[in-house]
């Protein structure tokens, strides 16, 4: 069977999908996280095969081939991630899995599908809404599956390169609002500079400072939608030294300042 062929895909986006009960084969060169929603679904990833239900997902590797088919009425909430869009390790994506889901995530994939057949345009779309929620609803999907896989993940991939990714990834986090200091960060993990640096590269795929920089504009994203938040504060709180820096990182990474980003509909 001949796998699916896709345009290219250079933004991240979220899609409600149901899949037939003929299998079908896809390849494709982003990441992708498939959640369950409703019903079931089988898939084969590289050889190994799962049933996902609503309270799985699995990941799938940028290049992997796999095999899918529904179960019955089933929909899938489904995270399409290119390379270089949002802050993920990439080591969180070394092989192919299906993993269980905690209920704050199955709660979150819930809300968000809602939003996403309510109203959510195909991601392609000129329309800037289209644009805000496919970043926005993405963001908050990998923060929280970071969150609640990461740990369990780098517990399988991280301790024989040496290097635990979810617990970088969440000291960066908390730490968001203040100066990186490499050093601090590498002795926090048992190493030296050097050594750290390049530990870094290989289980994030790029460096300390442009994944930093990376998260803390999506983190940006997730506190424009609260309108309690002024920019000022929120330029400080993410790390930015002020507004200017802020909104010229934002409009370079998103093309729209954050003050019109905020104020698209985000549904």
């Amino acid at each position: 069977m001949n796998p699916h062929h896709h345009a290219p895909v250079t933004a991240p986006g979220v899609e409600l999908r149901r899949y037939g009960a003929i299998e079908e084969t896809d390849l494709h060169n982003f990441h992708q996280i498939v959640l369950g929603l409703d019903g079931e679904m089988e898939m084969t990833v590289n050889g190994q095969g799962e049933r996902i239900d609503s309270c799985s997902a699995w990941l799938i590797p940028a290049g992997a081939r796999h095999d899918y088919m529904g179960i019955g009425d089933n929909r899938q909430l489904v995270l399409d991630l290119p390379a270089a869009t949002l802050a993920v390790p990439e080591r969180l994506f070394d092989t192919a899995r299906a993993v269980r889901l905690d209920p704050a995530l199955t709660q979150l994939v819930s809300q968000i599908a809602q939003r996403a057949a309510a109203a959510a345009p195909p991601r392609d779309s000129a329309d800037l809404r289209a644009r805000r929620f496919h970043w926005d609803a993405s963001a908050r999907l990998c923060a929280a599956f970071i969150a609640q896989t990461g740990v369990a993940a780098s517990a399988q991939f991280g301790a024989a390169a040496g290097l635990d990714f979810a617990r970088i990834d969440r000291w960066l986090r908390a730490h968001l609002a203040q100066p990186l200091r490499i050093a601090d960060l590498a002795a926090h993990c048992g190493f030296g500079m050097r050594r750290f640096h390049q530990l870094f590269i290989e289980a994030f795929g790029e460096t300390p400072h442009r994944y930093l920089q990376r998260l803390r504009l999506d983190t940006a994203l997730t506190l424009l939608a609260d309108p309690r938040e002024s920019l000022t504060d929120i330029a400080l709180e993410v790390g930015f030294g002020d507004q200017s820096a802020f909104t010229h990182a934002f409009t370079r990474r998103f093309g729209l300042a954050p003050g019109q980003w905020r104020a698209l509909p985000s549904h």
